[in-house]
């Protein structure tokens, strides 16, 4: 993977949301490590996470009769938003970065010393500690079949 652009509500560089699980390990390999969260008796849906430590970013998958990109969450420096980068970015700059492309729905919640930041309606979080950004977190709502709600 070369391009690590964060498209909120999109993908994540040449990774669209929604690309099969197939798909993407014929992209990425297989990852350094993979966990299936069966979940199906509390959500009656399945995720599956692959985490890639070379490109510092986890990825799960959602969907039964198909599992495809739900959500990215990635610690890697090279990460851009917007054209910036985005892990060097202070609080008050991403959410002007945010707001200034078109998203409103800020919230913010701390919890174990960690700050998140997070925009509904693009569907992303950032985590900070302190004033660094050490996370970001982003997806799309995916239904038992394997499409995008």
């Amino acid at each position: 993977m070369k391009d690590f652009t964060i498209n909120p509500l999109k993908g994540y560089g040449e990774i669209p949301f929604g690309m099969t699980l197939d798909e993407t390990v014929k992209m990425l390999n297989m990852p350094d490590f993979y966990e299936e969260l069966n979940d199906m008796e509390e959500t009656g849906n399945r995720s599956i996470y692959y985490e890639y430590d070379d490109i510092q970013t986890n990825i799960y998958f959602e969907g039964i009769t198909k599992s495809v990109v739900a959500c990215f969450e990635t610690e890697n420096e090279k990460a851009t938003l917007y054209g910036k980068k985005v892990l060097a970015l202070k609080k008050e700059e991403v959410v002007k970065l945010m707001k200034d492309n078109g998203f409103n729905d800020l919230s913010e919640e701390v919890e174990d010393g960690e700050l998140r930041v997070s925009f509904e309606d693009a569907m992303i979080d950032f985590f900070f500690e302190g004033e660094q950004m050490k996370a970001v977190s982003w997806g799309v709502l995916v239904d038992e079949q394997g499409d995008i709600i």
